[in-house]
């Protein structure tokens, strides 16, 4: 995780790019990650810990009726959340998690592991659910290397020029 946040810090430190983070289920420890990494307040603003739903509203603007319709654990909140945190920050690039991880609070619907995720830019956002196995610590442990594994995507693609 260690050489991730690093690798992900030079790659914003190279192109002049600055990340925030709203976080949930990882409870701030993808900004633990990075700003672990010496230097990383050249490319790291800010993260929200937005655990609540209310928090999720107050602190990035997600809306109500998106948590009502599709829930905190959902692809449609984690894109508001990254947007969010893209509006209310120095940010140029921005991340968002929220999820399951467990033991409880699962459903058929959203089961325990469920995670998703949104990366976000001025030319715009992406999103993604994934289903991690293993205990909380598991899950939440592999919800930040595929967050900043996205981080590193997003920049990959706008360097090439897509989004």
């Amino acid at each position: 995780m260690e050489d991730l946040a690093k690798r992900v810090g030079e790659r914003l430190a190279a192109s002049g790019q600055v990340l925030a983070i709203a976080e949930s289920c990882t409870g701030g420890w993808v900004a633990q990650a990075v700003t672990a990494i010496a230097g990383s307040s050249d490319w790291f603003d800010r993260g929200f810990v937005t655990y609540s739903n209310d928090a999720k509203q107050e602190m990035l603007g997600v809306r109500a009726d998106t948590l009502a319709r599709h829930g905190a654990v959902s692809e449609h909140a984690a894109r508001e959340m990254a947007q969010g945190a893209l509006a209310r920050s120095k940010a140029t690039v921005t991340l968002a998690v929220t999820g399951v991880a467990g033991p409880g609070g699962g459903s058929a619907e959203k089961p325990v592991g469920m995670v998703c995720f949104a990366w976000a830019s001025r030319q715009g956002a992406r999103t993604e659910a994934m289903r991690f196995s293993g205990d909380r610590e598991s899950v939440r442990r592999q919800s930040v290397v595929h967050a900043l594994e996205g981080v590193l995507k997003l920049l990959t693609s706008a360097e090439s020029g897509h989004t």
